[in-house]
């Protein structure tokens, strides 16, 4: 299937998901997304500043399709079962006050689905966390200027002229990486480039990226060990600096 960035805004924002496509094979039970690349973040990534402020405008909602293609087959009825926070007798209760429940969410400004998995032990003073899974979406918003990129923990986010914040848009298959020397800096790279050349306009992900797409100073920044120290950012602003060097 091939794509481009008109093609894009693919349902009315105000009615739903966007910036989505869902692939299916009914008679293999096949359902997942078939340009959006999947985000695993585990619970040691949950600390990061950026994190906590996308994870503060979730919304709590009930499981629906989209979400049973973040999770493995067996575990979709989990999507359905209580916390043992607030059920007690839920399937998903281990050994009395243990959990491994599954909480489903959206975000609002891209409507796509977000499932976070608890991990609790039994008792008190053991283990205790959230992990979280969604999709990147494909392009910001129609209406959004990229100004600045964020990353840390190997996380990878963008903020719009409005501070709105957004998971750094990505495609399945091409994914995004800092400090070494390897196809990840390399598509990070050519994508930053992308945002640089176009002022922060064009955000949609390209349907490919080749080596010649990113800036080389660019591409030394994304495989430098400064870019894995804690939690950095470039402005557009330091990405066009960048091209004129």
């Amino acid at each position: 299937m091939t794509y481009a960035p008109v093609d894009l805004n693919l349902t009315d924002p105000t009615n739903g998901f966007m910036h989505f496509v869902l692939y299916t094979e009914p008679s293999r039970s096949v359902a997942g997304a078939s340009l959006n690349a999947a985000v695993d973040i585990e619970a040691q990534q949950t600390v990061t500043p950026h994190f906590q402020e996308w994870l503060s405008r979730l919304v709590r909602c009930e499981p629906n399709a989209l979400h049973c293609t973040l999770v493995e087959r067996t575990k979709i009825p989990a999507l359905f079962h209580p916390c043992v926070t607030e059920d007690a007798s839920s399937p998903s209760a281990i050994n009395g006050s243990g959990c491994v429940c599954r909480r489903t969410f959206y975000d609002p400004e891209f409507g796509l689905p977000v499932v976070g998995e608890h991990f609790k032990h039994s008792g008190t003073g053991g283990t205790d966390q959230w992990s979280y899974k969604t999709y990147a979406p494909l392009a910001l918003r129609s209406d959004d200027v990229f100004s600045r990129f964020h990353t840390g923990r190997s996380l990878f986010w963008a903020r719009t002229e409005k501070g709105d914040l957004s998971i750094l848009p990505q495609r399945e298959g091409h994914g995004y990486g800092i400090g070494y020397g390897g196809g990840g800096p390399y598509t990070l790279a050519a994508y930053l480039t992308q945002l640089a050349e176009t002022d922060g306009q064009n955000t949609a992900i390209a349907t490919s990226y080749s080596p010649e797409d990113a800036h080389p100073a660019i591409v030394k920044w994304t495989q430098s060990s400064a870019a894995v120290r804690g939690t950095n950012e470039l402005s557009l602003g330091d990405l066009k600096a960048m091209l004129e060097s």
